[in-house]
């Protein structure tokens, strides 16, 4: 994938692009797990390639999935589209480096998603240890309740693609 037009600092790749290692290094660290009570924790090669398969089979499940993605030429994280039964929900996990382009990452997503005539709105999940909400407010996201995902409590938020 190239650079995007729209940012051409930000591109959009695919996983198995980015090393086992950095992968595991990224998702090992406290600061980016600090927010995902769905982590187990336990790190390594092995994980990070389970993880990455897991990735791609959405890809080829779904025709769209999560992205690595790149600043410059430098891996920032990981995020994109996961099909949760009908609804797409949006997660974006940035390295810590990264963390400041969280919102220009989301919003040329979302520019992907408003394009997709099958995404009509995207969700986004946050545990309630997220504080800071003015981002989604600013993308136009709605308090749609609160859901239990995989035994964990999350905000859900809705944004509708189709009008935006």
């Amino acid at each position: 994938m190239t650079a995007d037009t729209a940012d051409p600092d930000i591109r959009f790749g695919r996983l198995g692009e980015v090393s086992l290692e950095a992968i595991a290094a990224q998702m090992s660290d406290p600061r980016v797990t600090e927010h995902m009570p769905l982590d187990r924790g336990g790190w390594d090669r092995a994980a990070a390639r389970a993880f990455v398969a897991a990735k791609e089979a959405t890809w080829r499940r779904d025709g769209l999935g999560h992205w690595a993605i790149f600043v410059g030429e430098r891996y920032a994280g990981w995020g994109g589209f996961q099909k949760e039964a009908m609804e797409w929900d949006f997660g974006l996990v940035l390295r810590p480096e990264h963390f400041g382009f969280g919102m220009r990452i989301t919003r040329l997503a979302l520019d992907r998603a408003r394009s997709d005539p099958r995404i009509p709105f995207v969700t986004f999940l946050l545990p309630p240890s997220r504080k800071n909400l003015a981002g989604l407010a600013r993308l136009g996201a709605e308090f749609a309740g609160e859901v239990v995902h995989e035994g964990a409590r999350f905000r859900k938020y809705k944004l509708d693609t189709s009008t935006a």
